[in-house]
């Protein structure tokens, strides 16, 4: 297992469950800063960072355009079922980012750079321009350390379009996991 930091640790992780979010490029505001806090942790840093993409009314919302949504979620499953690069146990395309809990079987860089590479390539397509960042450079991804961990994230990921105000129930949101499961 390979640890590393940038502005926010992480993990390089094969054969382990890991929880992953990314989210579109400038969709958290400028001029937000989290102050370091010794008391602070990554977890409670996540917490703050996704309540603001969940409940922002400004920057980017490419993902709630059905076209791009769709490509993403096709992507998402391609690296599962396609390219077997990790086993996707579950996933959220919000409006400005995308959570997902996956046990990979390749290094982030085998798989996490060539999904988000090639979504930005589609999505810029959609939208029509080029050489244009889609998706924020860092990604937040947390080890999952347990059975009850694994199933809270799992429970996080699909009930965040419902605690969003989104839809009233998961299955009801089209680009979850939560809706991939009630279709099955």
């Amino acid at each position: 297992m390979k640890h590393y930091e940038r502005r926010l640790p992480h993990w390089d992780v094969v054969g382990e469950a890991l929880f992953v979010t990314f989210r579109l490029h400038g969709s958290l505001p400028v001029n937000r800063v989290f102050a370091p806090d010794p008391l602070s942790t990554a977890g409670r840093a996540f917490v703050a960072m996704d309540r603001l993409l969940d409940t922002a009314d400004s920057g980017p919302f490419f993902l709630r355009r059905p076209e791009i949504a769709e490509l993403v979620v096709g992507a998402l499953q391609a690296g599962d079922r396609r390219f077997q690069r990790y086993q996707l146990h579950s996933f959220v395309v919000m409006p400005n980012h995308v959570h997902m809990l996956v046990t990979p079987h390749v290094s982030s860089t085998k798989w996490l750079g060539p999904l988000k590479g090639f979504t930005a390539h589609q999505a810029n397509k959609v939208l029509g321009v080029s050489g244009k960042p889609f998706w924020q450079d860092e990604s937040y991804d947390h080890l999952v350390r347990s059975q009850v961990e694994f199933a809270g994230i799992q429970n996080y990921i699909e009930q965040n379009p419902v605690k969003a105000g989104l839809v009233a129930s998961a299955e009801e949101f089209r680009w979850s996991s939560a809706s991939m499961t009630e279709a099955a």
